[in-house]
C-alpha cells in the first residue's frame, strides 16, 4: 500500500491516532495459536503424528495447505488433495497443487528419518490422474509405509524445517556469493530434473521482467484475482479463524480494514486505493529481485509433478541454511489462458525443450528473516 496515500485518507476523516496512546506497534500481532506449529509439536505425540505435524509447515500455493491423510491403518499413511483447497482459476490442472504434496511428503520423509524410521513410498497407488484436468482429489496421492529402521540417516535439512520461509519482501539489491550458489546447484535431484540460476544483472533482468508482466496479469485478470482475494485472511481475528491462504496483519492493515479502505470488494476493484496497493506491493518484491532460479522436469507427469515439490523444498531448507531468502515467482508458469503468450515467451527465453516443463521458478537473495505463515491443526487434515 501507498503510506502517503494512506495518511491521508486517515487524516481527510478527522481521526488523530497516536501510536503511544492506542498501542498501535502491537495492535493487530499475528495470533499465536496460528503459528504455534513452527514451534515443532509436542514430544508427547506419537510417531506418525509428530512427522505429520512437521510436514505440515511445507509450502504450498496460496498457503491453502491442501492435505488430508488417512490413518486408518496402522504404520501406514494415504495421502490426498483435499478437493476444497485448489486453485482452478490460476492452477486449472492442479500442477501447482500436486507439487504441494510433494512438498508435504519430503518434510514428511525428513521428519520420519529423525524418528530412525525409513518410508516406503507409493506415488498414485490407484492410478496416476489425468494431466490437463482438475481432477486430482478422487484418488490418492500416495500410500506411505512406516517401516522401523535403526540403520536409516538422519537428514541435516531436518534442523531448517522450523526456520525455513518463503520470504515476500523486497530482497538486499545483492548476487548470490559463488557459494551460496554452489550449495544449491550441488543438492541431488531427482533422475530428469535440472536448476538454473541466473545471478547476475545481465541474466537476472529478464527474468524480472517476464515476473513483471505475468503479476500484473494474474492482478489484471478479473477472475484470477478474485481466486486470491477470496482466500485473503485479513487481520488477526480472520488469520486466527482460518490459519490458511495469503494473510494480511498490523497496525497498517488494521486500520484500512476499520476505515473501509481495504476490503474484498475494493481489492477487486480497479481504481481503489486497495487494488493499486495490491499491484504497489507485488511491484516491491518484483523491483527487489536480483537473483531468479528455476526447476525443469523432463517430460511431463503427475508423478514428476510430485517429485518436483520434494527436490523444491530441499532447495528451500539448503537455501535457509546458507542465510538465503526464497521466494516462488511463479505466476508465469499458471496455465490459465490469458498467461499462455507470456509463457511462451519465458519457456523461449529459458530454451526449454518442448515437452519439458518448468515446475518452479522462484526468487533468491539476502534479506532479514520474515514471520512464518499460519498453518492449520494436525485434526484439521486427518479423514475422519
Amino acid at each position: 500500500m501507498n503510506r502517503r496515500s494512506f495518511i491521508r485518507t486517515i487524516g481527510g476523516t478527522g481521526l488523530v491516532i497516536a501510536a503511544a496512546g492506542v498501542g498501535l506497534a502491537r495492535c493487530d500481532q499475528m495470533p499465536k495459536s496460528a503459528v504455534a506449529g513452527w514451534d515443532g509439536p509436542a514430544e508427547s505425540l506419537g510417531d506418525r503424528e509428530w512427522m505429520l505435524s512437521y510436514a505440515m509447515l511445507a509450502p504450498n500455493p496460496h498457503n491453502m495447505q491442501p492435505w488430508l491423510v488417512d490413518l486408518s491403518t496402522d504404520d501406514e499413511i494415504t495421502l490426498f488433495v483435499d478437493p476444497e483447497r485448489v486453485l482452478p482459476e490460476t492452477d486449472p490442472y492442479g500442477r501447482q497443487v500436486l507439487i504441494g504434496q510433494g512438498t508435504f511428503l519430503e518434510l514428511l520423509d525428513i521428519a520420519a528419518r529423525e524418528k530412525g524410521y525409513r518410508l516406503d513410498i507409493t506415488l498414485f497407488p490407484a492410478g496416476e490422474p489425468a494431466l490437463g484436468s482438475l481432477d486430482i482429489a478422487s484418488l490418492p496421492v500416495a500410500r506411505i509405509r512406516l517401516i522401523k529402521d535403526a540403520s536409516v540417516a538422519r537428514d541435516p535439512l531436518f534442523a531448517q524445517i522450523t526456520r525455513r520461509r518463503s520470504n515476500k519482501e523486497g530482497y538486499k539489491q545483492a548476487f548470490l556469493t559463488a557459494m551460496d550458489r554452489d550449495a544449491l546447484a550441488r543438492l541431488p535431484l531427482n533422475d530428469g530434473e535440472v536448476i538454473g540460476f541466473a545471478t547476475t544483472a545481465e541474466t537476472a533482468a529478464p527474468l524480472r521482467e517476464f515476473a513483471r508482466q505475468a503479476v500484473l496479469k494474474e492482478i489484471e485478470t478479473p477472475r484470477t484475482l478474485k481466486e486470491s482475494i477470496d482466500r485473503l485472511r485479513l487481520g488477526a481475528d480472520e488469520i486466527a479463524a482460518s490459519p490458511d491462504g495469503i494473510n494480511l496483519n498490523g497496525p497498517f492493515f488494521w486500520w484500512t480494514k476499520r476505515l473501509g479502505i481495504m476490503t474484498p470488494e475494493q481489492a477487486v476493484t480497479p481504481g481503489t486505493m486497495a487494488y493499486q496497493g495490491g499491484i504497489d506491493y507485488a511491484m516491491g518484491w518484483v523491483e527487489g529481485t536480483f537473483n531468479m532460479g528455476w526447476l525443469v522436469s523432463t517430460g511431463s507427469s503427475r508423478a514428476a509433478e510430485v517429485k518436483a515439490g520434494r527436490s523444491y523444498v530441499r532447495l528451500n531448507l539448503m537455501a535457509t541454511a546458507q542465510g538465503v531468502a526464497m521466494h516462488p515467482a511463479s505466476q508465469v508458469l499458471q496455465e490459465y489462458p490469458e498467461m499462455h503468450e507470456i509463457q511462451a515467451a519465458f519457456l523461449k527465453h529459458l530454451g526449454i525443450d518442448p515437452g519439458d516443463t518448468v515446475q518452479m521458478f522462484y526468487r533468491l537473495g539476502y534479506q532479514d528473516d520474515v514471520s512464518p505463515s499460519p498453518r492449520r491443526k494436525l485434526p484439521d487434515i486427518v479423514l475422519g
